[in-house]
């Protein structure tokens, strides 16, 4: 569908320089008191997909109407034209447009204010878009922490408004030893491990394997996050995705460090499967734990 009955939706451009744009979406009757932000950005291998696109859009109007949020979902360049970082990159220079809103209320969009909370700012992210969340994460959590130790941060800037928590919705990871997962996974399929290598050799640097921080977050040369200071993380796993064993391996290492991680896995769905039927009985329940994860968050989180 590319309208709701109840949710307001619209476009606007938030890097004029690149291009890149992102549809705000909102419930059409908000309940009193401003709604938490779901910041959302698509998947695609990090060489396709847009926040236009009819699959993503439908997920965006089904995900602002049940989790009861602002949605907005964030274009970033793809690859091969730009190769990696520059997705996470990009993501970071929305939560920075994310701030400049929040900051200036005179100069902010107006449509925007009126509902969001941006101090119960989530960040979500849909295969490589959850890929994006997982650096974004990353990045905020070690500076936290250098913050903490009296240390120049770094990217000050990855963290710009009050994000409580990360959503990665079957993040696209990568490595150069395979998983059972990946080696058992039919080649018929339609996201098969051919394609899946095709997007890491067109989006990673060039000359780069799977192992390069980009794509793999416990690689040789990956920044280690057993001193980050990480805020909550949803990790979402589908019983018949092939990265599924790379998603629940994240999880239980994040675990195994003591971070905030849950891991949530649906048995039985495929990769992507809110986007491939965004109005599915199995998609109604991801926005339910989406929904419950945002609620847990913010009843934990001290004001501020």
């Amino acid at each position: 569908p590319t309208s709701h009955p109840s949710v307001q939706w619209k476009e606007a451009v938030y890097d004029k320089a690149k291009n890149l744009r992102v549809r705000m979406y909102k419930p059409a009757v908000a309940p009193a008191g401003k709604l938490p932000v779901l910041v959302h950005f698509h998947g695609g291998g990090f060489c396709l997909g847009s926040c236009t696109w009819a699959n993503v859009h439908a997920f965006c109007l089904r995900l602002a109407a049940e989790a009861g949020a602002v949605v907005l979902s964030a274009g970033y360049r793809l690859a091969p034209e730009h190769r990696l970082p520059a997705a996470v990159d990009d993501g970071a220079g929305f939560l920075r447009w994310l701030r400049e809103q929040s900051a200036n209320p005179a100069a902010a969009d107006a449509w925007l204010a009126e509902a969001a909370d941006f101090g119960r700012v989530f960040v979500t992210g849909d295969s490589a878009g959850g890929t994006i969340a997982h650096h974004l994460a990353a990045r905020a959590g070690l500076a936290a922490a250098a913050t903490k130790r009296g240390e120049p941060a770094g990217h000050n800037d990855v963290d710009p408004v009050t994000v409580r928590g990360y959503v990665l919705l079957m993040p696209f990871f990568g490595g150069v030893r395979r998983t059972r997962s990946e080696a058992e996974c039919p080649a018929e399929v339609l996201l098969n491990l051919d394609l899946f290598d095709r997007f890491w050799r067109l989006s990673l640097p060039a000359g780069a394997t799977r192992d390069h921080p980009a794509a793999n977050p416990f690689g040789p040369d990956s920044p280690g996050l057993a001193a980050a200071d990480l805020r909550p993380v949803l990790v979402v796993a589908g019983g018949l995705d092939m990265m599924r064993d790379r998603a629940v391996d994240y999880a239980e290492r994040l675990a195994a460090m003591g971070k905030p991680v849950e891991l949530a896995e649906l048995d039985g769905e495929p990769h992507g499967f809110y986007t491939l039927d965004p109005g599915s009985e199995a998609t109604g329940e991801l926005i339910g734990l989406v929904r419950q994860f945002v609620r847990s968050c913010c009843a934990a989180a001290p004001k501020g």
